[in-house]
């Protein structure tokens, strides 16, 4: 397939860069993303040196949200043009949960436009579904299709996955992957992390990373989807 026909997307929990950095960028690199969305992407002692160069580490051209998005962080490479992004902060339920938001970015790849958008979910499950329906009701006023990558923190099974899947196509059933578990690199039984699509950008291939490498950098696995763009 030709590259400027589709896009890849890496989604990837970097559980703040408490793995082997070196095999983290490493195997961010070899996959050549040109959308990577990254949870808990800071290290909170010194949040805004982290994500200052957060790009530079993963050789993308561009990063959004970081600080602002409380550790999500979205990170384009140089085919993709950028027209815009915000920020969506969800409601801080404390002690249940720590700080959570989510990125979504306006932009285009060889003149088609798309949103993409990546997340974090709560690990409490009352606090989990209601990000989940705050992050329904933006993707659904995207006003582009949409490829989402997203530590949803359940299975396919629990309400929160759900209420974001609903209209998307998942990346990893539609290739018959959904057994494929992401978690945890130690100890893999869980599929908890997603990419979304829209069902107008056909997904072409989609995989977790297990590798030697994967296996040492956090404790999720990397996933990918190769999409391809209306009229690409």
């Amino acid at each position: 397939m030709d590259h400027a026909s589709r896009l890849r997307v890496v989604s990837y929990n970097i559980n703040s860069w408490s793995g082997d950095q070196t095999a983290l960028i490493t195997s961010v690199r070899a996959l050549a993303p040109d959308v990577l969305v990254l949870q808990q992407a800071l290290s909170w002692q010194d949040p805004r040196t982290w994500f200052l160069d957060l790009a530079g580490r993963f050789g993308m051209a561009h990063a959004f949200g970081g600080l602002r998005a409380l550790g999500t962080a979205l990170l384009t490479s140089t085919t993709v043009t950028v027209h815009g992004f915000r920020v969506v902060r969800y409601p801080l339920v404390w002690p249940r949960d720590s700080p959570r938001g989510a990125v979504v970015v306006s932009c285009s790849v060889s003149g088609v436009r798309i949103v993409a958008a990546g997340s974090h979910l709560s690990t409490d499950t009352a606090v989990r579904e209601r990000q989940a329906v705050m992050l329904k009701q933006t993707l659904n006023a995207a006003g582009a299709p949409v490829v989402v990558g997203v530590d949803v923190n359940e299975t396919s099974t629990g309400l929160a996955w759900r209420t974001i899947a609903n209209g998307l196509v998942d990346a990893a059933e539609a290739t018959g992957q959904a057994d494929v578990p992401t978690f945890s690199t130690s100890a893999p039984r869980r599929r908890i992390d997603a990419i979304f699509v829209q069902p107008s950008l056909s997904v072409i291939d989609y995989g977790v990373v297990d590798t030697p490498q994967t296996r040492v950098a956090s404790d999720h696995f990397p996933i990918y989807a190769d999409v391809a763009l209306a009229g690409g």
